[in-house]
């Protein structure tokens, strides 16, 4: 790592430390050691969503000005509420994707988390930009490639935003609440809000720009779902670790979560069957999922984890009690 990024970081943990024990005047470059290797660990995940995040805007933006404003197609969610609006209003694209996203800004910082919102404020606020300022080339002007490809994009977009812990369409968020709320699916909610989007495109637009716009809508929520497996979809993550009390005190302490613990033993190694050591489970949302991973690497980068699609579930505090963040 460079020296100076080294330095950072350890001046970073000492502070953090003194912080935590105040009488700790004089501290070891050693005491300092794990939370450096921890910081380390926090600044590598943060940099690697972040790229998923400029990735995201920069293909959203290519969907939209590649393929869909020039051809004056629409999308669902707040994009195409703004895409809407643009044909009947002065108001650019950029500015009503921000105004019409802050009310679910709003929604996020309470129901989900301040960082979330805050990354996902950022998001929305580039794509703005982006549609703004960047001057894409446009791809084609057939109907069928247009919702296709520009649906794709945009899907994509979506999703690598998502795998970055943040939304560039705030629509999802409102379809997280309400799905808690209901007892109804992310999926469900989001297909009536669109239904909704889709009428007034047939009334303002033409009843052939609206068919145009689910084929649009249904190629971006099928990118959606390669890339991320779903808005709020479900993964039970089992966790073999020798910290597993570090861990198990994590999960409960720190993230808020629920876990079970199950009785086992190493089966691997030179010597066969091994010292006794819990086994984790726990349920945990994909967009939690890599929250989840930045956190065990802080404890065991060893830790053997099984992550395996949940379809739903019954009870507990998942769904109505999101990761402190």
């Amino acid at each position: 790592m460079n020296p100076l990024v080294s330095k950072i970081l350890v001046d970073v943990a000492r502070k953090r430390l003194q912080k935590k024990q105040p009488k700790a005047v004089n501290v070891s470059n050693r005491d300092l050691v794990p939370l450096v290797r921890r910081l380390q660990i926090e600044l590598s995940h943060t940099i690697s969503e972040y790229i998923f995040i400029v990735i995201g805007v920069f293909s959203a933006g290519f969907g939209l000005k590649g393929f869909l404003l020039p051809n004056n197609f629409i999308d669902g969610g707040v994009t195409g509420i703004s895409l809407l609006l643009e044909n009947i209003t002065s108001l650019k694209l950029g500015v009503l994707l921000v105004i019409i996203n802050i009310p679910f800004i709003i929604l996020a910082s309470k129901t989900i988390s301040l960082k979330f919102a805050l990354r996902s404020a950022g998001a929305i606020t580039c794509l703005a930009f982006v549609v703004h300022s960047v001057n894409y080339p446009i791809i084609t002007e057939d109907k069928l490639l247009t919702s296709v490809f520009g649906g794709f994009f945009l899907g994509l977009g979506i999703g690598m935003s998502m795998r970055g812990r943040s939304v560039i369409d705030g629509t999802e968020v409102l379809a997280i609440f309400l799905s808690r709320k209901l007892s109804v699916t992310v999926g469900d909610v989001l297909l009536i809000i669109n239904i909704i989007i889709f009428s007034f495109g047939a009334y303002i637009l033409s009843i052939e720009t609206a068919l145009y716009a689910i084929l649009t809508y249904l190629s971006a929520a099928k990118t959606v779902d390669f890339v991320v497996d779903g808005v709020e979809e479900y993964v039970g993550v089992t966790i073999i670790s020798s910290k597993h009390d570090a861990i198990s005190s994590m999960l409960t302490k720190n993230l808020g979560r629920a876990c079970t613990i199950y009785a086992g033993k190493g089966g691997y190694g030179k010597q066969g069957i091994q010292a006794d050591r819990d086994i984790i489970y726990t349920v945990v949302t994909r967009l939690e999922l890599p929250k989840l991973k930045t956190e065990i690497d802080k404890i065991d980068t060893k830790a053997f984890l099984v992550m395996g699609v949940v379809k739903d579930i019954k009870g507990g505090m998942i769904k109505r009690k999101p990761f402190k963040d």
